[in-house]
């Protein structure tokens, strides 16, 4: 495995100064924006695209520090029920898949998006109840009528291209468990796998453990974001975990986001590292840092330093024991 970075942390930072400083903390890896939530501030997106020049000068500026692009990442909402920002969204996808394509960049990370509950909503509706029937009802619209049909088709875009599409399971999308990724994936093909976070399973009361065998097993894990959550016992009792409160408001909320080792110990996240050798999964273990209570270099150091500690790096040739 390899250690990496997603460098959206460290937007203020021009593009070479960024890569030296996370090359200069044992990065090995760089996960990129080119667009949506993350931003595109290391990655004109178009300017690299109409440019063969800048494309090249931007993968020589990774290649010469001895760092790989694990993923180019554009977080969004494709199926967004309002048409001109579900297609702005698409659009960015679309064009990042052509970019990985250019830069043998073997995953785009994205979210599969959230429609709305009829044709012509204005807001994304995320059903989580069995019921009253009528979310049973907009569920089913919702997978049959969107999520599906764009997913087809947009995998088989992708697919064409020889890129694997790594969806975040996080709340407020169609896809946010293991079960709803795996059926996409089912739906979709082996192009839809997860760009597994721990922290927005912890949150949803799923086991990181757990759900790195179910979609490891499966061979439907294609990137993994390190990230820690923090349960408050207290609040969880007030306000559940689906506690809609600002981030912001960390003293009162149920959960928040933590650093690696900050939320669980040491021992937790090894359990996860060796899952996912288990399972097979030898590929990059991507630092996200969403940390309200520490800098953002002293959040990324410190997850550095703590996954530095239980990262799995050298192949096993035999069992010498056997």
């Amino acid at each position: 495995m390899k250690l990496g970075v997603f460098t959206v942390l460290f937007s203020q930072k021009p593009f070479e100064e960024m890569l030296d400083h996370v090359a200069a903390k044992g990065i090995e890896a760089v996960e990129i924006g080119t667009g949506g939530w993350p931003g595109n501030a290391h990655c004109p997106l178009d300017e690299l695209l109409s440019d063969q020049g800048k494309l090249r000068a931007f993968k020589q500026a990774v290649d010469s520090r001895g760092l790989t692009i694990s993923a180019l990442s554009c977080h969004g909402n494709p199926l967004h029920p309002q048409k001109h920002i579900a297609q702005e969204y698409h659009d960015t996808f679309i064009k990042t898949v052509e970019l990985a394509q250019r830069l043998d960049v073997p995953v785009v990370v994205t979210f599969s998006g959230c429609p709305g509950d009829h044709e012509d909503a204005k807001h994304p509706n995320w059903p989580v109840a069995p019921w009253p029937n009528d979310f049973q009802e907009v569920l089913k619209w919702q997978w049959e009528a969107k999520v599906i049909p764009y997913w087809i088709e947009t995998g088989r875009y992708a697919s064409d291209r020889g890129i694997k599409i790594g969806l975040e399971l996080h709340g407020g999308f169609s896809v946010h468990t293991p079960a709803t990724l795996l059926r996409l994936r089912e739906a979709a093909g082996d192009v839809i796998g997860a760009n597994l976070d721990p922290s927005h399973m912890w949150w949803q009361g799923i086991d990181p453990v757990q759900a790195v065998q179910i979609l490891g097993r499966a061979g439907a894990i294609h990137h993994f974001h390190a990230k820690d959550t923090s349960i408050d016992p207290i609040n969880v009792n007030r306000y559940g975990l689906t506690d809609m409160q600002s981030y912001a408001n960390m003293l009162d909320r149920a959960w928040q986001f933590r650093t690696v080792g900050f939320g669980h110990d040491l021992k937790v996240w090894a359990d996860i590292i060796s899952a996912l050798r288990l399972v097979g999964y030898d590929y990059v273990v991507s630092i996200e840092h969403e940390d309200g209570l520490m800098s953002i270099d002293e959040g990324f150091t410190k997850a550095v330093q703590n996954l530095q500690q239980v990262l799995i790096k050298e192949p096993l040739a035999s069992m010498w024991w056997v």
